[in-house]
């Protein structure tokens, strides 16, 4: 199993980037994770960018990277009331070429670390709906961590019920055995 980790946080430190890290601590054995770190380097989706043999180097490492991958969990910081724009502009870039995209049927949770009591709650909706409408089988279930400063010890959630849902929701990526 291949998985692709989007996370939208670019700052030093970040929570988000220590729950991604818990989350792909909880894959299982064999499982490889990736993280996409590029997505800064993204230029702002455009269709005249979005040319066959004229595209930015980083579109096409992150569309290969999206159809190499068996699952991806995308990790959003909430600013203003929605998902980061890192993750936004990352999500189109995969959701293109509509017929053909990368994103297209590749399953996917969405998690969350914010400051406030809400684990950015609107910010894991709005991923979720986003990577619906982008083409992506979306667990439409997510994972939020609130008062995140206080969440992480040693690359791992302190509070062991989340510690347990976060592997829960983890394990949703897995396909299930056939009988």
């Amino acid at each position: 199993m291949n998985v692709l980790v989007l996370v939208g946080s670019l700052r030093e430190g970040s929570t988000n980037r220590a729950l991604a890290d818990a989350a792909v601590a909880h894959l299982p054995e064999g499982a490889t994770a990736t993280v996409f770190d590029r997505g800064a380097e993204l230029p702002h989706y455009s269709e005249d960018l979005d040319l066959e043999g004229h595209l930015p180097e980083v579109a096409v490492e992150l569309r290969e990277a999206v159809a190499a991958a068996d699952g991806l969990i995308v990790v959003t910081p909430e600013y203003n009331g929605t998902l980061s724009s890192v993750v936004k502009n990352t999500i189109d870039w995969a959701s293109r070429p509509r017929e053909t995209a990368a994103i297209s049927g590749t399953p996917a949770v969405v998690m969350a670390a914010s400051g406030s009591p809400y684990a950015a709650q609107w910010a894991r909706q709005d991923a979720v709906r986003c990577l619906q409408v982008a083409g992506a089988a979306v667990v439409e279930d997510t994972f939020g961590v609130g008062s995140s400063f206080e969440a992480f010890a040693d690359g791992r959630l302190v509070d062991a019920e989340a510690d347990a849902a976060l592997r829960a929701l983890v394990a949703r990526l897995a396909p299930v055995p056939a009988a």
